[in-house]
């Protein structure tokens, strides 16, 4: 059975934010400091998050949505976190 253009295009963007998350496994590993580190972690949620998302529409699942919108949110929380204890020292005051 042919792939529709629309098809190819999920399959195009899915293998583009493979390549973005690489991108950030290699700058997490590489990264010559801390806050480098933490901003590739923040786009490996992100790029994973987006992918999450490309892979319900293709399918058509809402589960992939909603583990998308939790990632999301602890996404955003060890961000912050790590954010304060670069800054701070440490996370709880």
């Amino acid at each position: 059975m042919m792939l529709s253009l629309i098809d190819w295009i999920y399959l195009g963007a899915q293998f583009l934010l493979a390549l973005a998350m690489t991108a950030g496994c290699w700058r997490l590993l590489r990264g010559p400091r801390a806050q480098d580190r933490v901003l590739a972690l923040d786009s490996i949620y992100l790029s994973a998050m987006l992918l999450l998302v490309t892979f319900g529409i293709r399918s058509g699942s809402l589960l992939y949505f909603e583990i998308a919108l939790v990632l999301g949110a602890l996404s955003f929380v060890s961000t912050l976190a790590l954010a304060k204890f670069l800054m701070r020292g440490e996370v709880i005051e």
